[in-house]
């Protein structure tokens, strides 16, 4: 969508905003440079608006409660998964921020009534059924895709024809919706942020460092793979080739079409 508007097949965006939440793939830092330098010549500024690092939120006993959605061992052995807010707060929260600022009107300011941006959202006609409308009076979501009637299958094929056909998908190192593919890919890609990764699945093991900072043990075990495996035991190459809840991978995490999951529970703008 922001290549179309590049080269002027859908009308010029006046900028582009990017949820960072401080700990994605090396990749999606790196199509981000590719997308800000494609911008810089068609004249498109490529944002990035953050509400923190949210591996470093999650550790830290002292940062604010990250609630993502990791998979729980209960005492009793039976099966669990914490609450997602995640994408609430890292994605959707900084996106309206930064919205309410391009428009000169800063929280706790309000947005006068009539004044509003078209928030373009890159969902196809494969989830057309996720094109809602916004939640909040100083947006006004459109969907370019939709108007142009592209699928995924289109938009990889306009992606591959512009050299860009190994994109990869926005989403934290540490989404417990990883499949093992993507995981494979990380570790195989990526061995710091693998090792990194390893390392917080054991430091979550025993709960959320603040909440036991505040005298709320988890009442279980935390773990990032569904198996409820630590992760370096977790035999990623057992399902190569075969689809399934153990291959697939999230969609990408995105505040208006996430399908990484359940649907999520928070507002979306």
């Amino acid at each position: 969508m922001f290549l179309l508007a590049c080269e002027g097949r859908i009308p010029r965006f006046d900028a582009a905003l990017f949820a960072d939440t401080g700990w994605e793939p090396k990749q999606v830092y790196a199509q981000l440079d590719i997308a800000r330098r494609i911008g810089a010549r068609a004249g498109i500024p490529v944002l990035t608006v953050s509400n923190g690092n949210i591996r470093h939120d999650a550790l830290n006993p002292n940062a604010r409660f990250v609630t993502m959605p990791l998979f729980v061992k209960n005492p009793d052995g039976s099966r669990g998964m914490a609450r997602r807010q995640c994408t609430g707060d890292y994605k959707i929260r900084p996106l309206k921020k930064a919205v309410r600022e391009i428009l000169g009107y800063p929280h706790p300011l309000r947005v006068p009534r009539g004044v509003f941006v078209d928030q373009a959202i890159g969902i196809s006609t494969d989830e057309f059924h996720r094109a809602k409308d916004s939640d909040v009076n100083y947006t006004r979501n459109i969907f370019p895709l939709l108007d142009l009637g592209m699928s995924r299958s289109d938009c990889l094929a306009y992606l591959r024809e512009r050299g860009l056909g190994d994109v990869v998908k926005s989403s934290c190192i540490g989404c417990p919706y990883s499949g093992n593919s993507r995981l494979r890919f990380i570790r195989d890609t990526d061995p710091q942020a693998w090792t990194d990764l390893i390392e917080f699945d054991k430091a979550i093991r025993n709960g959320s460092p603040r909440a036991n900072a505040e005298g709320k043990p988890l009442r279980g075990q935390f773990f990032i793979h569904r198996s409820l495996l630590p992760l370096d035991e977790v035999d990623l190459d057992a399902t190569r080739g075969r689809p399934g809840i153990e291959e697939d991978d999230p969609d990408g995490c995105s505040p208006f079409s996430c399908r990484s999951g359940p649907a999520a529970t928070v507002p979306v703008p």
